[in-house]
Order: structure tokens, then sequence, then C-alpha cells
């Protein structure tokens, strides 16, 4: 019999290791990204408190209009460059990356690379 990999239960393994020694506080927030085949979504949590301080998705009604005909990694960083504005309204000026277990690269890179660019820091 094939013995099929989950690689979704692999990468919340990965996330559980990853998130013992990464934390947000009041001061540093967790910038945390979940990204499902085909949308992305960013949330900005202060751990001490357990609460959600801004999010931004490619779902929001606000974004949706600037989404329109992108690809995947374009949305992503006009994702990461809305999250950065809301944090910045929220007087959020650093955070800890947390990718969510996932592999540094395309989608979550570019949302990185579009808070980066937006002023975030981390």
């Amino acid at each position: 019999m094939i013995n099929v990999k989950d690689k979704n239960a692999e990468r919340v393994v990965r996330h559980k290791r990853v998130r013992k020694n990464i934390s947000g506080t009041a001061q540093r927030p967790r910038l945390c990204v979940y990204r499902s085949l085909s949308k992305i979504y960013a949330q900005i949590i202060d751990d001490e408190r357990r609460v959600t301080i801004v999010s931004a998705s490619s779902l929001d009604k606000d974004i949706a209009p600037l989404l329109a005909g992108k690809t995947k990694t374009e949305q992503a960083k006009i994702v990461g460059e809305e999250i950065a504005k809301r944090a910045k309204k929220a007087k959020i000026k650093e955070v800890v990356f947390d990718r969510g277990g996932y592999v540094y690269t395309g989608r979550v890179a570019a949302l990185a690379e579009g808070a980066r660019d937006a002023g975030l820091k981390f």
C-alpha cells in the first residue's frame, strides 16, 4: 500500500516547533502568515494578551479591487503592503516574522517583502 504524506500536517509540526521559540509581545508583536491554495492571510498578534491587533487578507473588500488580474505572488505583496499600513495606524513599527511553517519563498517571501517596503521592520 502506498503511504501518502500529508504536507499540511508536516507544516503544522514545523510551525509548532518554531512557535516554541517565537512569540509576540506588546512592543514587538508577531506577524503570522497563512496561505491556502488561492488566498493569503496575515495577522499581527500580541501573544501576551492573546489578541489579534490587525489583519489583512486577499479576501478583504477594500483590497480586492487592487488584486484583480494579478498573480498570487503579486497579490501576496499587496497584502503585505496593506498589513504594514494597518500596523502603522496601530502604531506598530517592529514585528517578529512567523512564516507559519512554510518555506520562505514565493508568496510568503513576497508578503514579507511588501511589508518591509511599506516600512515594517523585522
